[in-house]
């Protein structure tokens, strides 16, 4: 019986940190980077347990055509605060694409945003 309670000790320890391995390496390398640029529409902390800033950028290309949005989350408060102080500018997000996170713990997108360039 010890036996039998020791090997299921080994595989629960052995699936926790493989979680925390895949959840640290996920985090950690990016899938994809870039810039976005466009108006602020909106930026909002939001969540039960786990708070993050969500918001949402318009992305137009030429005045008169319809504009695209994008969404993404903020996981650094002066990041947050950049991009609250330009709400309503056009401004470039840089971001990074974190695929197959694990929980919305992390956001409620897979696109981060790493820093905020003014345009005007």
């Amino acid at each position: 019986m010890a036996k039998f309670i020791g090997y299921f000790i080994a595989i629960v320890l052995v699936l926790a940190f493989g979680a925390a391995g895949y959840t640290w390496s996920v985090l950690n390398w990016s899938y994809s980077e870039g810039d976005r640029a466009g108006y602020v529409q909106k930026l909002s902390k939001k969540g039960w347990v786990c708070k993050t800033w969500e918001g949402e950028i318009a992305l137009v290309t030429m005045p008169g055509t319809v504009a695209e949005k994008f969404y993404f989350t903020v996981r650094d408060e002066k990041i947050a605060q950049l991009i609250n102080d330009s709400v309503g500018e056009r401004i470039v997000l840089e971001y990074e694409e974190h695929i197959g996170l694990p929980t919305s713990c992390f956001g409620d997108t897979s696109y981060f945003i790493t820093g905020v360039k003014n345009i005007e």
